[in-house]
């Protein structure tokens, strides 16, 4: 869906609502989305900073990378994964979905909501959609993927949430090894944790990751945090191995 003018006007009309109108500056903003066709300003903000990020970010990615994409609920991180995807098939690549939270039918839709109901690009995308997604069956599907396959996992912090699976952090560390030993790229959708306040920092970060059982984050080698149409990519130092 191509907005009407760019995202800096649409906030400068809507400081001028808030001001005419003598309403807070989120309804003025929400407003203006709903006009865009979208039912929030955050979601407005989440297709800007999901459009102009995921074909920088796969430029910087390299082969057996591990991803993070992190941001808060409704900022985006879901569509960029999935704009992640599109930009490698549309690079030549395999492309695989993993996803523990959507069925098919509701990737489809977010991909229509990204393409467009005319393009074929998300045919080529594959999505996985099963209960028993964890590394070992990440890597028995990927087993065969040329190098510089792209692969997207919805979500970090519910891999390990069946009992009869491995804790997260060996999830892990047997993706990673993967992921170096075969070049295919992994990335993580991830939640951040309620504690972030865009107060005192404009964008999470690594600290700001969710996660109730311990991860080593030093196994991750890329993030890309989102905040309120606002994006930051970032390289992180690999752990010693």
């Amino acid at each position: 869906m191509k907005l009407s003018a760019p995202i800096y006007q649409l906030k400068r009309r809507a400081k001028l609502l808030a001001r005419d109108e003598k309403i807070p500056l989120h309804t003025a903003l929400d407003r203006i989305a709903r006009d865009e066709g979208f039912a929030g300003w955050s979601l407005l903000s989440a297709r800007v900073a999901t459009c102009a990020t995921a074909s920088e970010m796969l430029s910087q990615l390299s082969d057996g990378d591990m991803l993070v994409l992190g941001a808060r609920p409704g900022h985006g991180k879901t569509l960029l994964g999935i704009r992640l995807l599109l930009d490698a098939i549309r690079d030549g690549r395999k492309g695989v979905f993993f996803t523990l939270e959507y069925n098919e039918q509701e990737t489809r839709e977010r991909i229509r909501s990204l393409e467009g109901e005319t393009s074929d690009l998300g045919n080529a995308l594959e999505i996985v959609t099963s209960d028993e997604i964890c590394a070992d069956n990440i890597v028995r599907y990927l087993a065969d993927a040329p190098r510089g396959t792209v692969a997207v996992i919805d979500y970090l912090q519910i891999l390990d949430q069946r009992r009869d699976k491995p804790e997260l952090s060996a999830q892990i560390v047997a993706l990673q090894k993967f992921a170096r030993q075969t070049s295919v790229i992994l990335a993580f959708i991830s939640q951040i944790d309620r504690t972030y306040d865009p107060e005192s920092k404009p964008l999470p970060d690594m600290q700001d990751i969710r996660l109730p059982n311990k991860v080593d984050v030093g196994l991750f080698s890329k993030a890309c945090f989102l905040h309120e149409g606002k994006a930051r990519f970032q390289a992180i130092a690999r752990r010693a191995d």
